[in-house]
């Protein structure tokens, strides 16, 4: 699937808003901590490259991504000097291709340690050992496991201990009895070893904004970076964030519907009265899913109701009078006095803003400001 360039939908994301997200967390760290930008999942659905670029420009010293790939297609865009680390094990015949481009890895068990040890390399490999402290995802949890493997990636000639890492579960809760058990036993593990690598974090955006307490050296800085809340509304914002992006549309279609005319797929919406009907060219290919169906857009910072069911490619809103083919649709953002943000999206469809952005399509072009 490529951008859609020629079709009104897109993204615009806004270079300003990223950078004073950045430089408002670097301007909190003390001197000795570094801030890599989290810029997984096409920068949380705001493009890689371009978000990478600005982080940079903004304070950040390196980039955590989820894939190999996503790593690749940061060293094949130019950024060959930064730390980028692959949050999750790769499998270990991809070794020596992650070797090659210097792209730090994550051990999260013996068992994937004993199939990379012997993988042939020609160059060192540099590992950061995740730690289960209770997010039951990956990483190990027993402490002598982890003592094996920093016993082993130190002796080995081909690989490198660079980082040692937990990730928190309830960092964005109100209540942190969670996070302090989790935040314990990770204190547990380092008084355990008798060295310490390059790179100790623990910190996601939600604990580098509500547990400043947080220890190590390095913070994974995600969410907070595109001006979003990682709590959602469960704890106030007392950051200033900017939101970074916008996705807005164009009305390519405006007919006057009778009274008892069906709209869409099963005819799940039909008219009370004489109805002014707008066609918008986003659907549910574009991550606007049908399940947004009933919620709004905005025209002329007029909320606009969606009627019927989202298609693949278009959907249909209710407008409160004529309007001319070319007339801004607003999807997320402001329009005129009227706002939508990517949290009442979110609400609306009973998930979170992370979500939201994610699932916005690679078929909508990315354009920035």
């Amino acid at each position: 699937m490529i951008p859609s360039r020629h079709r009104p939908t897109q993204a615009i994301i806004s270079e300003k808003a990223i950078s004073h997200n950045i430089q408002t967390e670097v301007r909190k760290l003390d001197e000795k901590t570094e801030l890599f930008a989290v810029v997984k999942a096409n920068a949380y659905g705001h493009g890689a490259i371009r978000v990478a670029e600005i982080a940079l420009n903004a304070g950040a010293t390196g980039f955590c991504v989820a894939t190999l790939d996503e790593a690749l297609e940061l060293r094949e865009n130019g950024f060959t000097e930064q730390v980028i680390l692959v949050l999750a094990p790769i499998p270990v015949e991809y070794l020596s291709l992650a070797s090659q481009h210097d792209i730090s890895l994550t051990i999260a068990s013996l068992e994937w340690w004993e199939k990379a040890k012997k993988i042939e390399c020609f160059q060192s490999v540099r590992l950061h050992i995740k730690i289960d402290t209770g997010m039951g995802r990956i990483g190990f949890r027993q402490m002598e496991e982890v003592l094996k493997a920093v016993e082993e990636i130190e002796k080995h000639p081909l690989f490198e201990w660079e980082g040692i890492f937990t990730h928190f579960a309830t960092a964005d809760s109100k209540n942190d009895n969670y996070y302090q058990m989790q935040s314990e036993r990770f204190s547990k593990v380092m008084t355990h070893l008798k060295q310490k690598p390059r790179y100790i974090h623990v910190s996601n955006t939600a604990s580098a904004f509500w547990h400043e307490e947080h220890f190590g050296n390095m913070i994974r800085f995600g969410v907070g970076i595109y001006g979003l809340n990682p709590s959602g509304t469960e704890i106030e914002d007392s950051y200033p964030l900017l939101p970074a992006l916008r996705l807005e549309s164009e009305l390519i279609h405006v007919k006057l519907l009778n009274s008892g005319e069906s709209i869409g797929y099963g005819s799940t919406y039909t008219t009370k009265e004489k109805e002014w009907i707008g066609t918008v060219p986003i659907g549910y290919a574009d991550g606007w899913v049908r399940g947004l169906q009933g919620f709004h857009v905005l025209v002329d910072g007029v909320k606009c109701e969606i009627v019927g069911r989202i298609c693949m490619d278009q959907l249909m809103i209710r407008l409160p009078e004529s309007k001319k083919i070319g007339t801004k649709v607003t999807l997320v953002g402001r329009n005129g006095d009227e706002e939508i943000t990517l949290q009442e999206v979110a609400d609306y469809l009973g998930t979170i803003h992370y979500e939201v952005a994610c699932q916005i399509s690679c078929r909508v072009p990315r354009d920035y400001e």
